[in-house]
């Protein structure tokens, strides 16, 4: 079995990713996420898991002490660094349930960053298996999307002639 080799792919200087905060580009095919949040560069798919809204323009706020981007759309919150979808519950077999932040697993594909002399490069991720994420980056996950936002357009034109 031929060993797979992973490819860094340029983004840009640092000072330019800094300057813009966000920054989505396509690598390999793949719609990549580019954030700078409190020193620190992530790289993630570009469309949320759950129902592949963009997350360009998600916030961020620190949730169980690690940092995540809340999805524009449906509210869900993923770790920046992992991934990982968090959402609050309670116990209802506690004796008094409180509610707590859990895990549902890692659900979006996280990229490495890495600087070099300043320059910014991501190696997209080739952790083994499927991560819910990946649906949005296959033809019939982009075709979907390209539905959806057609049909968005068609109700928006339909609202202005009224």
């Amino acid at each position: 079995m031929a060993e797979k080799k992973s490819y860094m792919y340029y983004i840009g200087k640092k000072e330019d990713l800094i300057q813009a905060k966000r920054t989505s580009v396509t690598l390999g095919g793949r719609d990549v996420l580019i954030i700078y949040h409190q020193r620190t560069l992530f790289a993630m798919d570009m469309q949320c898991y759950h129902a592949g809204s963009a997350l360009l323009n998600g916030d961020i706020e620190e949730i169980n002490n690690k940092l995540c981007i809340i999805c524009p759309k449906h509210k869900y919150k993923i770790t920046l660094a992992e991934g990982e979808g968090l959402y609050r519950a309670k116990n209802p077999a506690e004796k008094v349930p409180t509610p707590r932040w859990y895990s549902k697993g890692i659900k979006q594909r996280v990229h490495k960053v890495t600087e070099v002399d300043e320059d910014i490069f991501v190696t997209l991720s080739d952790c083994p298996g499927w991560i819910e994420s990946d649906y949005y980056q296959t033809e019939k996950g982009r075709a979907e999307l390209r539905n959806a936002k057609e049909s968005d357009g068609e109700v928006a034109d339909a609202d202005e002639n009224v």
